[in-house]
Formats: C-alpha cells, sequence, structure tokens
C-alpha cells in the first residue's frame, strides 16, 4: 500500500480547561477521520474500555463522546499532527511532525499523559516530551490490531486511569 501524507487538522484535540488527563494515540485512522472524531473505527475497543472503567453506559455518538470525556476531565488528542502512513498502520510512519502538546498543557489542568499504544508513546517520548518534561504511561493499543489482548485486560490495564484521578 502507497504511503500518504496525513494531516491532524481535520480535527483538534478534544478537551476543555478542566481536563486532567491526556490520552494520546498516534494519528487517526482513515474511519475516524472520516467521522471526524477519536477511536470511531467501531472494531476499535476505546469507547468499550472507557465505559466499563468509568462504569457508565457505552457512549454511542461522538455528542455522547464528548460529554463523556468533559465529565472525567480527559482531553483526547495524538501525539503526530502530520506523518507518512499506509492505511492506519503505526509500523509505516515516516516523517512525523508533533502535535503542540505544550500549548494544550498551558490551557488545561493536564499534569497526566497516557499513551494508547506503543507507538503513541514512542513518538510522544521523542518528539514532545523535551518540551514538555511530562513523561507519560504507556497503556496496551485498543486498535482492532492488538488482538492478543481480551477486552477485560484492557479494561484492567485502563483501570489506572481512574485509579490515579
Amino acid at each position: 500500500m502507497e504511503k500518504k501524507r496525513v494531516d491532524h487538522s481535520a480535527f483538534p484535540a478534544e478537551y476543555d480547561a478542566d481536563a486532567e488527563i491526556l490520552i494520546l494515540g498516534s494519528i487517526p485512522s482513515p474511519i475516524s477521520r472520516e467521522e471526524g472524531f477519536y477511536y470511531a473505527n467501531p472494531r476499535n475497543r476505546f469507547w468499550r474500555v472507557l465505559s466499563a472503567v468509568f462504569e457508565e453506559p457505552l457512549p454511542k455518538t461522538t455528542e455522547e463522546r464528548k460529554d463523556f470525556v468533559h465529565r472525567h476531565h480527559i482531553a483526547l488528542w495524538d501525539a503526530l499532527s502530520s506523518c507518512l502512513i499506509s492505511g492506519a498502520s503505526d509500523s509505516s510512519i515516516e516523517d512525523p511532525v508533533p502535535t503542540d502538546i505544550p500549548e494544550l498543557l498551558k490551557r488545561t489542568k493536564i499534569r497526566r499523559i497516557y499513551c494508547s499504544g506503543k507507538a503513541a508513546q514512542r513518538f510522544y517520548e521523542k518528539l514532545s516530551y523535551p518540551r514538555t518534561g511530562l513523561h507519560s504511561r504507556l497503556l496496551p493499543s485498543t486498535s482492532p490490531a492488538n488482538c492478543v489482548l481480551s477486552l477485560e485486560r484492557l479494561i484492567e490495564e485502563y483501570r489506572v486511569i481512574r485509579e490515579e484521578s
């Protein structure tokens, strides 16, 4: 598959000034870019995991998902603002450009950063940590490509977000 330049400007970080937690992906998937919101692929387990962690019904619409993250003081964004990529394959990423996380931190109360997947953490730690001074914590990817972990195991791993609140 040919690599395509993906530009994250289609939709910005989802946050409000009260956000205390930042969850970073690497770059939005083609389905998320199409929908204009984070973790929109119905096979991605992100929303099922978070709803279980916070013991709430599954948010199904973009508006319900926005409300969910705001109520729990969570910001969503990606480590990269643009890159060359084949489909949704993080392993194919080249020419990564980081998002402006330092600016987001100035506008919020974020003091904890979680990365959903190794690629997100690798790009954050290499490209943004030197400018933020705030290390991230790795969480397993909820992507359908990460079929090694069960939904129950993902929920167990993501509970740290609520426990550390």
